[in-house]
Formats: structure tokens, sequence, C-alpha cells
């Protein structure tokens, strides 16, 4: 696989293919020659469609499997029972969409508009894209090379017809390619209020998570904060707690205190989670006393909270 370098100056910038870092680059030509940039047209469309989404969110981990569809869905969930508040939800993880299915909307499709496509609408006020909506069957491998996804991409941040929104949640896939870069790089004359990274408490998970939040920094991403999934779980019986991931190097709290990054929360394990994704429930509705759904409801607060001084801010200032 080509290798890009480690401090690649990006295939939009005026440097691109001419920096000392591009030297030996297998796609320096390319850069150089400026096909490899975003078109402006793309860019300043995108930004015109993205003038009615108040917020911007990013949910992102370096490292697959810790629970970031999960909690793409019931933040999705938390915000939109406010009646008054219009959530919207992106999947853009190309080759494994699992919101389809965490959703409840396993089976249905997308519909033409004359103003680009409808959103799958699970409430009046929650609606959803996900490339799974296009497949014939759940189980069609997505079998695509970058350039592929990244137009994907930019078809659902410019084509999809949202509407008045105010948080536009953006579920990824794990790592730091291809998807993220399309991602940011497309919102980045329209605003991205930042991320919401993903993690669980073992070595294995942070040292992924790491490297998400250098990227972060690398490309300019506002982080919000960090929420360590699966931490501990508590018996529903005995209430006694136990560790099933091991926080052996001290967890994302004493990471978050190294890189000095926002914790959010914690959420425990709870099998009830697993069920209602499975059948495309919101957790909340039947387990409303779970340590976890209280975890969750805490999380989603100091979300709203966050956004309400920033604007609160922006008007004072």
């Amino acid at each position: 696989m080509e290798e890009v370098p480690h401090d690649c100056p990006g295939a939009d910038s005026a440097q691109a293919g001419r920096g000392a870092s591009c030297q030996g680059c297998p796609n320096q030509r390319l850069c150089a020659s400026g096909a490899g940039a975003t078109p402006d047209t793309a860019i300043e469309e995108i930004k015109e469609k993205m003038k009615t989404v108040k917020h911007k969110i990013l949910v992102l981990s370096g490292k697959g499997g810790v629970g970031k569809s999960t909690f793409s869905a019931h933040l999705a969930h938390g915000l939109a029972e406010d009646e008054n508040t219009q959530i919207a939800l992106l999947d853009i993880d190309i080759c494994g969409p699992s919101i389809p299915k965490i959703m409840g909307l396993e089976g249905e499709q997308v519909h033409q508009s004359g103003s680009g496509w409808s959103p799958v609408y699970v409430e009046d006020n929650l609606g959803v894209m996900s490339v799974g909506f296009l497949l014939s069957s759940p189980d069609d491998a997505v079998i695509w090379r970058g350039p592929k996804k990244n137009g994907m991409i930019k078809q659902f941040l410019r084509d999809v017809d949202w509407g008045e929104v105010d948080y536009l949640i953006v579920d990824t896939p794990p790592g730091t390619s291809d998807e993220h870069l399309s991602v940011v790089r497309y919102l980045a004359t329209a605003h991205i209020d930042g991320a919401v990274i993903i993690t669980t408490p073992q070595e294995v998970s942070l040292q992924d998570v790491r490297k998400e939040i250098n990227f972060c920094r690398k490309v300019k991403l506002p982080i919000i904060g960090v929420v360590e999934n699966m931490s501990g779980f508590i018996c529903p019986k005995c209430k006694k707690e136990s560790q099933i991931f091991p926080p052996t190097t001290g967890g994302a709290e004493l990471m978050c205190q190294d890189l000095e990054v926002p914790l959010l929360g914690r959420v425990p394990l709870d099998p009830l989670i697993g069920k209602n994704c499975d059948k495309g429930q919101s957790f909340f509705i039947d387990a409303p006393d779970s340590p976890a759904t209280l975890a969750y409801r805490s999380i989603i607060q100091k979300f709203c909270n966050l956004h309400q001084s920033k604007e609160e801010n922006l008007i004072s200032s």
C-alpha cells in the first residue's frame, strides 16, 4: 500500500506536491498538477447546502468496535427527545454501515426529490442517511477504493435535502484515512463544531485513540471531548461493578489529563444496549433507569451545555 508522508500538506494546499515532505511520495506528480484537489465548486456547493445546519459534529475513534455507531445513534435519539430540535444522522462508514440496523431502518430506500435525496426519517425530527439505504441487501459488500468513497461522501453532504437542522451528527469508520480527510475537507468552509472521540478503557484502544486526537490537531478539528464506552459492568442484581476491560494504563481519564482534552463521561456495559441495537430501538426507552442510560443522559446534557455556552458567548461578543 502506498504510504502518505507523515506531514502531508494535503491535496488542496498551495504546497501540494511541492513541499519538502512530498519528495518521494508516489502521489507527488498528481498533487503538483492540481488534479488531486477538491474542486472549489464542490466545496462552495457544500458550504451553501450546510447553511441550514447549525451544528456539525463528527463521532470518531482510531479503533473499531468501540461503539461509535451506538453512541452516534443514541446521541441522535437523546437530542431528538426535544421535539423542537431537528436532528440529522449521517453514516459515512461506507464499507460497514450499521446505522440503518441500529435505527430500525433496514430495507428502507433513498427517494429523490426536486431538491435532492430525501433522508429516511425515524421520527419527524430525526432524519438518517447511509450508504446502507443504497444497497440491494444488507449483506452486500461495498468494495470501493478511496476516490469512490470520497465521491459518495461529497454526494451525501451536497445532495441530501436535510432542510433546517439543529445538529448534524456524522458517524465515521475507524481510523484516520480517506473518509475522515474527505469530510473534514468538504466541511472546511462550512464550520465543524468539533469531534466526539469514543474509546474503551484498555490500552489497545487508547493507543489508537491517541492517534485520532493527533489527527484532529493536525487538521485543526476541535475536540469536544472523549467518551469512555464499555466502562465497567454493573450487575443489575447485586449492583457490584466489574471491570470487563481493565484500564491498565489509567483509562480515558488519565489519557485526557495527559493530552489536555475533556472527558465527557463513561458509559458502562449493559447487555440491553446490544439487544436494542439489534432490534433497531432506542435503549433509553427500554431501560430508562439503567446506569448506562443515566451515563448517556449526563453526557448529552454536558454536550448541550457546551453548545449553549458557545452560542451565548457568540451573542455577547
